[in-house]
């Protein structure tokens, strides 16, 4: 039988494979031990595991929760312009309620 060369992952794999090498890297003693562990349970050489574990290193950082470092970033970013919208429209419904309070009362 022959070996199939050339052989191509979907990117959801990919990212998943490289996701799982992230999380569970310390329960192994080396990050090799982890990859060779991960890419024989998903069927794929351990070389190709460890280049994409590269290659997700040098564009953004490993993977946490199936993003890169970039795309965190992002989201916390928007996250954060959400947060603040919100914020404002408290601050402006406090001062709101507060004023008709204080008409309430005298």
């Amino acid at each position: 039988m022959e070996k199939q060369r050339g052989k191509r992952y979907p990117k959801e794999i990919r990212d998943k494979a490289v996701r799982m090498v992230d999380e569970h890297q310390h329960d192994y003693s080396s990050q090799w031990s982890c990859i060779v562990s991960i890419a024989g349970k998903l069927g794929m050489t351990p070389e190709t595991l460890r280049k994409w574990v590269r290659e997700a290193a040098d564009t953004g950082g490993s993977l946490v929760n199936g993003m890169t470092g970039a795309e965190r970033i992002k989201q916390l970013e928007r996250e954060n312009k959400e947060l603040q919208r919100t914020n404002e429209i408290l601050k402006a419904a406090a001062a709101f309620f507060g004023a008709e309070l204080d008409r309430q009362l005298k």
